[in-house]
């Protein structure tokens, strides 16, 4: 290892899902980037199990969602059910392209997906991965971050210098410590014994529909997995022993019920205590931190991974905009404030879950939940907007999702845009916007879309705008209700960023 001449843009902690996001954003950014992973090889059992079609339209904009469809299965939806089998909540999630563009529900083994985002880092030169070195210390200073590192099992330790430093190492991130923060415990906390299993034939009537057994005696959960592999997750009792639940016939007796050691293989059982916990600071100065070092999701809606790949995407482009773009450091402020309700609201509904799965609630009392009949709730697939930040013009959907449409040429919008900002504009009012107006965002490397879409003009004639300024996460920064306001929104968004002229990014902006 070296020390003093070892300078980046971004150090990024942790090369889990959420750091390897991360990385494969900022390389496609010309960012220089150290990822630091204290392990010396990939973990190779499975952890998280799905994502859902936001995601996916984030491993598209990296150019990799090709590869993610090699590794995943479509999931279907979910069922809760009471002892004696009776549907109490059901989730349907069927299989069509949502607006996002993508399926709702992607299954897939975590040792597989992460070796497409190790792949994918592989393509940038500028960014570099060191195996086997284990953060020790963070220090940082007005013009930068030390970190001390230790390799080689500790028998090398150098110091490593960036402008910025992103802690994704996970719920016991010493990166947290370090900004001195501690988490604010959202009241669910239950330890659960969880079984991987690979079958050694196949079972019809194991479906990808999963099913929570809302079962007073004993809470479950069946998890489609994808090909050949299930889950399955269940609540220890205040009897159980969490030292020996996980013994091989401690757990195959808790599979009876559906499966035997003739029909699969347990790949592995471990208890881990489901929380539910947001941590009070994401950011001191020139140190930030995602996934899970900022938050826990219990697993209920397969939201946690999500989350912290979310945290990645709004992040990613925000350091870019600082380091190339010229925006003052502020803007790394909008980071917290726009993910923390956000993420707050999947967590609250996943507790709510799990308090069905527990008998300990009867109904689930979140917005997008309606009665279908017969004591029954139907769940809709949440699409939170962000919390307080950034904004421009119009603001009733600032921090809503923008959809994914096809355009004219049968392209996906993102595959248009690529990593830019977007004005996008009803049909025909393309061709009303002042060509200076244009001008003046194309000057910005804002792409200007505006097609005779018909998914776009159904979501125009919904919002009632003529055009919106869409972030570069797919996100709208603000809209406009008529084509008068169109350069004002174009406008504001250049001040709501305090964006200096773009610079190339293919040099390092780290102190030297």
């Amino acid at each position: 290892m070296t020390s003093t001449d070892d300078s980046f843009d971004v150090a990024v902690i942790g090369l889990g899902p959420v750091g390897g996001t991360l990385a494969n954003i900022l390389g496609a950014r010309g960012i220089r980037t150290l990822v630091l992973e204290r392990q010396p090889v990939a973990y190779h059992l499975p952890r998280a199990v799905a994502f859902d079609d936001e995601i996916m339209r984030i491993f598209q904009s990296l150019g990799l969602s090709e590869q993610m469809a090699g590794i995943t299965a479509v999931g279907e939806g979910v069922d809760f059910v009471d002892a004696e089998g009776n549907m109490l909540v059901t989730w349907p999630r069927p299989k069509v392209l949502g607006p996002n563009g993508w399926y709702v529900n992607y299954r897939f083994h975590q040792p597989a997906l992460e070796q497409v985002l190790r792949d994918g880092m592989a393509r940038y030169p500028h960014v570099e991965t060191r195996l086997g070195n284990e953060v020790r210390s963070i220090d940082q200073d007005a013009d930068g971050v030390t970190l001390t590192v230790a390799g080689n099992g500790g028998s090398e330790v150098g110091a490593v210098r960036a402008a910025f430093v992103v802690g994704c190492d996970g719920a016991n991130s010493l990166t947290r410590e370090a900004l001195g923060t501690e988490f604010d415990d959202l009241g669910f906390n239950e330890p659960w014994v969880v079984a991987d299993l690979v079958l050694k034939q196949d079972r019809e009537d194991l479906t990808p529909r999963s099913i929570h057994y809302c079962d007073p005696a004993r809470s479950a959960t069946y998890v489609f997995v994808g090909a050949g592999r299930r889950r399955w997750e269940f609540r220890l009792r205040p009897d159980d022993d969490p030292s020996r639940i996980t013994e091989p016939g401690n757990v195959w007796r808790l599979l009876s019920k559906w499966i035997t050691p003739d029909e699969a293989e347990l790949e592995r059982a471990v208890v881990y205590t489901f929380r539910s916990a947001v941590a009070m600071s994401w950011r001191r100065g020139r140190v930030m931190i995602a996934g899970d070092a900022a938050h826990l999701t219990p697993p209920f809606m397969g939201q946690g991974m999500c989350a912290g790949i979310r945290d990645a995407f709004n992040l990613g482009w925000k350091l870019d905009q600082v380091i190339t773009g010229g925006s003052e450091t502020d803007l790394l402020e909008t980071y917290q404030s726009e993910r923390d309700p956000h993420v707050r609201a999947f967590i609250e509904l996943t507790v709510q879950m799990g308090q069905v799965i527990n008998t300990t609630a009867d109904a689930l009392a979140a917005g997008n939940v309606a009665e279908v009949g017969e004591g029954r709730q139907e769940i809709s697939q949440l699409r939170p907007a962000l919390g307080p930040g950034l904004k421009a013009g119009t603001s009733a959907l600032t921090g809503h999702l923008f959809p994914q449409p096809r355009l004219s040429r049968g392209e996906r919008l993102d595959d248009r845009i690529g990593s830019r900002w977007a004005l996008i504009l009803k049909h025909p009012y393309r061709d009303l916007v002042p060509a200076e107006a244009v001008r003046r965002a194309a000057g910005q490397g804002i792409a200007v879309i505006g097609e005779d879409s018909p998914e776009l003009e159904e979501w125009f004639d919904a919002s009632g705008l003529v055009a919106v300024m869409m972030r570069p996460d797919r996100y709208i920064l603000g809209g406009a209700a008529d084509i008068e306001e169109v350069g004002n929104l174009i406008d504001h968004s250049r001040s709501a960023l305090r964006v200096a002229k773009r610079r190339p990014s293919t040099q390092s902006a780290a102190p030297r």
